[in-house]
């Protein structure tokens, strides 16, 4: 996800928070500071009330934070890599790079999430009455009351067996244990995001139209969330499936145009690769030619964005974006297991290089799959 300012490690993991995390920090401290906390305790200052609504949207996003962790932990107990876990409007989200190798793990690492919001609910429901019987005030009462709620609110509505809830992904597990066949049943888990999506978005708008609730744009606007993620996870579970098996040999382009570290900008542009329009990432290599290893990866953003008046004294090593940036394979990785390094990887490209010298063999972008896939789509529809 774009746009995200990192906060460090937890449990090894990245974790980030989206510039979108300010409108959901915002709106839940405005409701609270100007509605629920001055509806059932009035006679505070302004101050009090702003000051408690504004740490208990904070305590509301690290709940989102527990919940996504502990959606790590347990992925990485059962081998799944985990990418990173970012923080957003709607939400939070632990991106895997793996898929669970059974539907046991897949239960686990998905029912994971739930069970923490249920947990933390719990927890803020005991706080909270034992706060009650303490001289303790009334606004943090009311704020542990609130954070009770909202985290088994967030538990149960997690649980709805849709995609991309965890509910959706523990209903995937449920249909793969009984049919065996995970694609069929990551497909009844997307068919029932989207029509639970569709549900929300209804009823968003009928909220809207018959009660003048523009609250009901929010459902809205979750249900539509819904109905794009899980289609694309549909989508992701097809490509997955259509590729299964396929090596990264087999679609990667060999041979690639490379560029020295130690050319210039203005070298490079004054002597452009053979073919040079066919492409708008270069492999970065340690000397001229195939024969060195490579360093990075040069795009002709990153080219175009040094100043004319530096070209001459800019090496292309100076604005590449570095190989521990750059997503990496070996000619007989599985196809399907470099396409999520693709995305967060610089220049969505992946350099293969050979498992014995580490020299630089090819390289793969997403256009090179796509094309793979109409073919292995192609072939199979003329299969009888």
């Amino acid at each position: 996800m774009k746009g995200t300012l990192a906060l460090g490690r937890i449990a090894g993991v990245r974790v980030g928070v989206h510039w979108s995390v300010l409108v959901i920090l915002a709106l839940v401290t405005l409701a609270l500071a100007q509605g629920r906390l001055p509806g059932s305790h009035p006679g505070y200052s302004a101050a009090a009330y702003w000051g408690v609504a504004l740490g208990t949207a904070m305590v509301f996003l690290a709940s989102l934070l527990t919940h996504e962790v502990a959606h790590a932990v347990v992925a990485r107990r059962h081998h799944v890599r985990v990418e990173d876990i970012t923080l957003w409007m709607l939400g939070g989200v632990a991106r895997l790079r793996d898929e669970a190798a059974s539907p046991r793990a897949e239960l686990r690492i998905a029912g994971v999430g739930p069970l923490t919001s249920a947990v933390l609910g719990a927890l803020f429901v005991g706080l909270f009455l034992w706060l009650d019987r303490l001289p303790a005030p009334q606004l943090l009462t009311e704020a542990v009351g609130w954070l009770a709620a909202v985290n088994i609110l967030l538990a149960v509505f997690n649980s709805l067996p849709a995609a991309p809830l965890d509910g959706g992904r523990l209903l995937r597990a449920f249909l793969w244990w009984r049919s065996g066949d995970r694609l069929k049943a990551a497909l009844g888990a997307t068919a029932a995001g989207r029509f639970v999506g569709w549900l929300l978005v209804l009823l968003g708008f009928a909220s809207v139209l018959l009660r003048g609730d523009l609250s009901g744009l929010w459902l809205a606007l979750i249900g539509w969330f819904m109905i794009v993620t899980a289609t694309a996870e549909g989508q992701q579970a097809q490509l997955r499936s259509t590729l299964s098996g396929v090596p990264v040999r087999q679609v990667m382009t060999p041979h690639p145009a490379t560029v020295p570290a130690t050319a210039t900008v203005e070298d490079f542009l004054a002597h452009l690769p053979t073919g040079y329009y066919r492409h708008t990432a270069f492999p970065v290599m340690s000397s001229a030619g195939m024969d060195g290893t490579p360093v990075g990866l040069v795009s002709v953003t990153q080219i175009d964005h040094t100043p004319a008046v530096r070209r001459a004294t800019t090496t292309l090593g100076d604005i590449m974006s570095p190989l521990a940036d750059v997503a990496t394979a070996l000619p007989d990785t599985p196809v399907v297991k470099l396409i999520p390094l693709l995305e967060s990887g610089a220049g969505h490209r992946a350099l293969v290089v050979s498992p014995t010298t580490g020299s630089l063999v090819g390289i793969v972008s997403r256009s090179d799959i796509s094309r793979a896939v109409a073919w292995l789509t192609a072939e199979a529809a003329h299969q009888p």
